[in-house]
């Protein structure tokens, strides 16, 4: 591409409304354009950018075995409506009506979509295992779209989905893409962490992330540098705490502040207290104790009872169970009541009176009744890893790939069947394989950008060389220039013959982050040009550019 007769702008002033370094370098660079909170588009250089993630993407999945296809976004409700998800998406859902007034939805997802394309073909065991996927674009109404690229309304995605007569086909299937997105992350060179997740309104039984290691992520992620675990911060767990055993001593009812207080007001560590939080949970009032040194995981708590809903009850509610807020305990409550594991290793420790100002000390889980013992606390800090007990290290992250088992869910819902080798009609076993094309872009910029310039590495690049003629009204220069930017058309040149300061010309190039740099200066009059990548310099004669820059490319593709 020829700067001089070329869409090509640059901002110099960073943009107001964009509160990420991925947002703000990438509208300042001319890579893309808000048309409205979480719309862009892509221009030029953005859009050969996704071009690039997307070819690296496709020549894996091709590699695995996956063929592609193309699927509408507008979609009929009906196809939601069958799986029950209709209702499950809420507000996210872009719905809409044709001239008829038949609903329909721009489509959040395609697993509805696929496993009906999948009904077509499969009669038999014998015509599975096979794998489809597509790159398309969704659509989500995000309450709160943020970060540039990173939350949107409208995205595009690489999702597959897997066939298989049985889980362990399936198991196999899953290896194959988990294997399959480990090749796309390391040629795109992202840092990132593969961490077990909640399968969430997906369903199935297993989900794991690929999630891009950076500090503005909006995922919380644990890991232990000493073992494989690795987690998100909604499915987490931990070594168990140890509390030191005493002699059980006799419950005593206390005047007290509310429990924000009480620590220090009792003088003992949060270890020794335990927080009781009243919840709705699908219409019914539950009461959920855990030490006071954590939090309730409300996704472990929603997965305990299989619900649909789940809050915090109102003070109404609470109070129609005879105790009031800042004040509950377990103890002769008549509602059903949910203890963290925690608890039963506990002794001696103190609780809620379900009266105001009071508390109850010396309390042991065998003096009240419970329902349900589980992990429900959300990991946090300083906690130990589960498999090794070596300190987790806490670390944020952004989602750019998800894989699920999905099993007979999906299956289930539209009939998807086959007849197995004892003509036995069972439900196809599927899998879901997602990857964010544009958040890969964002994070990709999030690790490596320095504070003002974007810094691509060679595979994503829109240009790997950019040949900066440094005075163009040297006609030998531009000549010169012609001729190796012509040569050079294998590694996808930029060629800045623009009449602009050198100056400019460098800071432009700086900015959208060719990663090589060909200056044609001073010294030409040797029949040599200055190449930059990376932190390095070298001075080379012409007529060894060519072969100087097959080495870095080809040392960086491998």
């Amino acid at each position: 591409m020829r700067l001089s007769n070329s869409y090509f702008f640059t901002l110099r002033e960073d943009v107001k409304n964009e509160e990420s370094k991925s947002g703000n370098l990438l509208v300042k660079a001319g890579y893309i354009s808000k048309i409205g909170s979480g719309i862009y588009t892509f221009l030029p250089m953005g859009y050969k950018v996704l071009r690039n993630i997307e070819n690296v993407i496709r020549e894996e999945m091709n590699k695995s075995g996956a063929e592609e296809l193309l699927m509408p976004s507008l979609i009929p409700i009906e196809y939601y409506e069958k799986s029950g998800r209709a209702d499950k998406f809420g507000g996210t859902m872009f719905k809409l009506q044709d001239r008829y007034d038949r609903p329909y939805a721009l489509g959040p997802t395609h697993e509805e979509l696929f496993t009906t394309v999948a009904k077509k073909c499969i009669k038999s065991y014998k015509d599975m295992p096979f794998n489809l996927y597509q790159i398309a674009n969704k659509y989500r109404d995000e309450l709160r779209p943020r970060f540039g690229l990173i939350r949107v309304r409208e995205f595009i995605m690489k999702d597959a989905y897997s066939f298989d007569k049985d889980e362990e086909g399936l198991a196999k299937s899953y290896q194959i893409m988990k294997d399959t997105y480990h090749n796309i992350m390391k040629r795109l060179g992202l840092e990132y962490r593969v961490v077990e997740a909640d399968c969430g309104t997906m369903g199935g039984t297993l989900s794991e992330e690929f999630q891009a290691i950076c500090n503005i992520g909006e995922d919380i992620l644990f890991y232990c540098p000493f073992c494989s675990y690795s987690t998100n911060l909604e499915v987490g767990t931990s070594y168990p705490h140890d509390y030191a055993f005493e002699e059980p001593k006799s419950p005593e009812l206390i005047a007290t502040p509310t429990i924000d207080d009480l620590s220090k007001f009792l003088k003992l560590p949060l270890e020794k207290i335990a927080k009781t939080l009243v919840y709705n949970i699908d219409d019914v009032l539950y009461a959920v104790v855990i030490p006071s040194s954590y939090e309730i995981n409300e996704t472990k708590l929603q997965k305990l009872l299989k619900a649909t809903n789940i809050s915090l009850a109102t003070k109404e509610e609470v109070e129609s169970i005879s105790s009031t807020v800042g004040f509950v305990g377990p103890k002769d409550l008549s509602i059903p009541i949910i203890i963290d594991e925690d608890i039963l290793k506990m002794s001696n420790f103190v609780i809620g009176a379900n009266q105001k100002d009071y508390h109850i000390i010396n309390i042991n889980a065998l003096d009240f009744n419970y329902d349900y013992v589980a992990d429900i606390k959300l990991i946090k800090e300083g906690d130990l890893c589960p498999k090794c007990g070596k300190k987790l290290i806490f670390t944020k992250g952004i989602e750019v790939g998800n894989i699920f088992k999905l099993g007979t869910k999906y299956s289930e819902a539209i009939g998807l069947n086959y007849m197995d080798e004892q003509n036995q009609l069972k439900p196809v076993v599927m899998g879901c394989y997602g990857i964010g094309l544009a958040r890969i872009m964002a994070s990709l910029a999030e690790q490596r950008a320095t504070l003002n310039n974007l810094n691509w590495p060679l595979v994503v690049a829109p240009f790997k060389v950019a040949i900066i003629v440094v005075n163009t009204k040297d006609e030998e220069c531009l000549h010169i220039a012609e001729d190796l930017y012509n040569d050079l058309k294998e590694f996808d040149p930029l060629l800045d013959d623009r009449n602009e300061r050198v100056g400019i010309k460098f800071n432009d190039m700086e900015l959208i982050g060719i990663p090589i740099k060909i200056v044609i200066g001073k010294n030409i009059l040797s029949n040599k040009v200055e190449i930059k990548y990376q932190d390095e310099t070298a001075i080379i004669p012409l007529n060894a550019v060519k072969e100087y820059l097959e080495k870095i490319v080809n040392n960086q593709l491998l």
